[in-house]
């Protein structure tokens, strides 16, 4: 515990890593001993290994952060709402930790200045989400999970999201989608465009169709969740979902 607290005075006022301390204990309110594995929740993989480690990217504390962040707001939400089944915390549990919103919430906690400092590339809106998992999990590792648990309800829940309005908020957009073109008398179908290996995995793209014409396309790599993103893009062609604005993109 002496050694781990002198560490954390070392880096926050003599270490050349001084600067990205101050940086991080504005962004998640504490002083952590173990900085390399904040930095390394900030790089990601396209930057240049260093050979002395065998992973020099987020990734790993991108899977970590995954499952420690479910788990979280499953615990929240079970808590908050004493009275809902499953099936209403489940889709909360989505609405909250899906892609998507992690993105908005990486965007509005500033992780995009962290990011552009330690990495050459060009940033997209997947790195700001999936910086805020790699950030869980790092604040795991150096915190534990209650700890982390309280890091992630102060600073991510309270600040970040409002529960109260997801409750109404409807993002099955292909559900959506079907019931507009019903309304308007139009046939929507949706067509497996291409399926490949992208970092050994399966990736999918769908396109979706309105009375035969392609509207959208979209890749992912659970079909599913692809018909989901291109229901969205073909709402917001159609004009009846407006597109949110953004310096980044997919």
């Amino acid at each position: 515990m002496i050694v781990r607290f002198f560490l954390r005075i070392y880096h926050f006022y003599f270490s050349d890593q001084k600067e990205f301390t101050r940086k991080l204990y504005a962004l998640i309110g504490f002083m952590p001993a173990n900085i390399h594995i904040f930095k390394l929740a900030f790089s990601h993989k396209s930057n240049p290994s260093d050979k002395a480690y065998a992973v020099q990217n987020n990734e790993r504390l991108e899977y970590l952060g995954d499952a420690v962040l479910g788990t979280i707001v499953a615990e929240y939400l079970f808590k908050k709402y004493p009275n809902a089944n499953e099936g209403f915390l489940t889709k909360m549990r989505s609405k909250i930790v899906k892609r998507k919103s992690l993105n908005k919430i990486g965007d509005k906690m500033g992780l995009d200045m962290l990011l552009q400092e330690y990495n050459q590339t060009r940033l997209s809106r997947s790195m700001l989400g999936n910086a805020v998992e790699a950030l869980v999990g790092a604040v795991y590792l150096e915190k534990g999970y209650w700890r982390t648990k309280r890091f992630v309800i102060r600073k991510i829940l309270r600040n970040y999201v409002n529960v109260h309005e997801l409750e109404s908020f409807d993002d099955n957009y292909k559900s959506q989608l079907l019931e507009w073109c019903q309304k308007n008398g139009q046939a929507v179908s949706y067509k497996l465009v291409a399926r490949y290996k992208f970092e050994k995995r399966d990736r999918f793209k769908v396109a979706v169709m309105v009375d035969g014409e392609k509207m959208a396309t979209a890749d992912d790599f659970n079909k599913k969740s692809a018909e989901q993103t291109a229901s969205e893009k073909a709402m917001q062609k159609l004009g009846i979902l407006f597109e949110e604005v953004s310096e980044y993109d997919d």
